[in-house]
């Protein structure tokens, strides 16, 4: 299977899209076509969304000194959100898996060096959100 096609089919690389989408035109609904991840999209999407305000308490609470969200890039921002609701609502998911899904899809709106931060952001905010894992 080709790389490309089979990263750009990845759901997270769909939830940052949707998100992005969903901030840039907030009277636009957002659509969810059929895809075996439909209903995990669609969660973590309007989980992300909906709680958007604690996922910022939450981030200000862990990372005041690392990151300044008035200053963050958006979809650096976006996608740091929605790894970090998946971390504190989709338990099921080890947080190894979340952080490496998530960097692999910011390879596709990130740079480099943006890429390495979230890396480091993620890790320290999973630490203290998952203690036990």
């Amino acid at each position: 299977m080709d790389q490309k096609k089979f990263k750009n089919s990845s759901p997270r690389i769909k939830i940052i899209q949707k998100i992005y989408n969903s901030l840039m035109n907030p009277e636009t609904k957002i659509e969810y076509p059929k895809n075996q991840y439909k209903k995990f999209i669609k969660d973590v999407v309007i989980g992300t969304l909906e709680r958007a305000e604690l996922i910022e308490e939450t981030v200000n609470k862990y990372l005041k000194n690392d990151i300044n969200l008035k200053k963050t890039d958006k979809l650096l921002k976006i996608i740091l959100f929605a790894a970090i609701f998946e971390l504190m609502f989709k338990h099921n998911n080890p947080k190894n898996v979340i952080i490496s899904e998530y960097l692999s899809a910011s390879e596709f709106f990130l740079e480099k060096v943006q890429i390495g931060y979230l890396n480091a952001i993620l890790d320290k905010i999973s630490k203290e959100l998952r203690k036990v894992e």
